[in-house]
């Protein structure tokens, strides 16, 4: 297949599988197996690409056109073909955690379940390739009303109250600041493409520089920076799956990537640099670092920790974007990679727990760990990822996170990454240290071991990789390198 084929085939094959997940519903095995295939089948495609990108090759496929200039287009580029490596990767890892979690926990509409999540893998895939703000406009849009029916899955009040707030922030900050900017981008450049050294040099500066940044920023309500942060943990009442695929495989995901290939490719580090306040434009990342970390630690709900941890990890990627030091760009991207990998394996851990003995708060996890030994090993491993620890993926990213807060100079930011990580020990360490060195107390003394071997194989699956990213950074590092900066 050509270059290409490849890219159209990547867009399309999410629906495809979707499609089959439909026709074969009344089949549980065979929907499942479909399930499973595509998503190997893309990460196939997908492995082609990287290697086009590795070795200098450029592909474009423009869909059609709406205006002069402005165009439903694809393009692979380095951030992109890392952030469709991601998601390729996680889906068929995902996809056989759904069907033990998914079976384990007896859920309803699980036909429902995986259609909308193959919806939501082509919105990724459009986010990833998109070559224009339009594009990516619209399959962000995409990727939200996709993951509505997901975290609304499991139909009470509660999962309805959730969902509204999900949706009602989401396109409320997409329609609200990132249409507005998108528009004034092109009204001021002439074009929404994404482009090497941004397309807004000599075009705006000064204060309505830092303006349209802002609405970057905040319209980009997926990858909340507070005060556009709540529907996050409302999503929490979403089956773990779908928390997984919202926290590391594509929503939050698309959210910071969109940042950072905004920054770079729009804006252009040159031009932002030059903007009034630009040097104090990480200030609203970093407050949401420290803030989100403090809120964790009083969470005792799992998932709602792993929800505020969630929102102040993303910040670390917009602080990285923000500090425009090549370094910190850097940092940020390998830290999409490390959360990714990381977050996941956390979020799996939480799904296993529930599903083997329905414990869902961090006050219940004594001496868990030798329940359930694989699970709480990869739920360690994660929680020293994030920490920033090795030998575990987190740590390469913030140091390059450090390095380029060193590098422009900002010293306050070094505080913030250094106090953050603190507070990140502060909120993943009594669970690890629970699980492992407390004893149960006698009611909660029960017979119970791991979740259904595919929980477990998926998030040990996640957990490897985790510790493999940190000793052989190679494929992700070479294509973070390659962004021009």
């Amino acid at each position: 297949m050509t270059p290409e084929s490849l890219l159209i085939t990547a867009l399309v094959l999410p629906l495809v599988g979707g499609a089959l997940t439909l026709c074969l519903s009344k089949f549980q095995n065979a929907r499942d197996g479909a399930t499973i295939f595509t998503a190997l089948v893309l990460l196939f495609v997908i492995i082609q690409l990287i290697g086009t990108t590795l070795s200098g090759g450029t592909v474009e496929w423009q869909l059609f056109e709406m205006l002069p200039g402005l165009s439903i287009e694809f393009r692979i580029e380095p951030l992109g073909m890392m952030f469709a490596g991601i998601a390729a990767l996680l889906w068929p890892i995902n996809s056989l955690y759904s069907v033990g979690y998914m079976r384990g926990n007896n859920e309803d509409n699980q036909t429902r379940f995986y259609l909308f999540f193959a919806i939501a893998i082509f919105g990724v895939m459009g986010v990833a390739f998109a070559g224009n703000l339009l594009t990516l406009f619209i399959f962000y849009e995409v990727l939200t009303l996709s993951t509505f029916p997901l975290v609304t899955h499991k139909g009470n009040d509660t999962a309805l109250a959730g969902g509204r707030i999900y949706l009602s922030i989401l396109l409320t900050t997409s329609i609200g600041l990132l249409l507005p900017a998108i528009i004034w981008t092109w009204t001021v450049a002439g074009t929404t493409d994404f482009s090497a050294g941004g397309i807004l040099y000599g075009k705006i500066s000064g204060v309505p520089l830092t303006i349209l940044t802002l609405l970057f920023i905040f319209g980009i309500g997926k990858a909340a920076v507070m005060p556009v942060h709540r529907w996050l943990p409302a999503a929490m009442v979403a089956p773990t799956p779908v928390s997984a695929l919202l926290h590391a495989v594509a929503v939050v995901k698309a959210g910071v990537f969109s940042v950072v290939k905004i920054v770079v490719y729009i804006i252009g580090i040159d031009t932002l640099s030059a903007a009034p306040w630009s040097s104090l434009l990480w200030i609203l990342p970093g407050l949401t670092i420290v803030v989100a970390s403090v809120v964790a630690i009083k969470q005792d709900n799992l998932k709602k920790r792993l929800a505020y941890s969630t929102i102040g990890q993303l910040s670390y990627v917009v602080l990285g974007a923000l500090l425009i030091a090549p370094l910190s760009i850097k940092g940020a991207a390998l830290h999409i990679v490390a959360h990714a990998f990381g977050k996941i394996t956390l979020f799996f851990a939480a799904g296993s727990i529930y599903t083997s003995c329905k414990k869902t708060d961090v006050s219940q996890l004594d001496g868990i760990g030798w329940r359930m030994p694989f699970t709480m090993t990869a739920f360690t491993i994660g929680a020293i990822s994030m920490i920033g620890l090795p030998p575990a993926a987190g740590f390469i990213s913030k140091w390059y996170l450090l390095m380029g807060a060193f590098q422009v100079e900002q010293l306050v930011a070094v505080m913030v990454i250094i106090t953050s990580t603190l507070l990140n020990t502060a909120y993943f360490m009594p669970v690890v240290y629970a699980a492992w060195f407390r004893k149960e107390s006698g009611e909660t003394i029960l017979t119970y071991g791991e979740a259904p071997w595919p929980v477990v194989v998926a998030l040990m699956l996640t957990a490897i990789i985790t510790i493999l990213l940190f000793l052989f950074p190679g494929i992700p590092f070479t294509l973070i390198s390659a962004i021009p900066l």
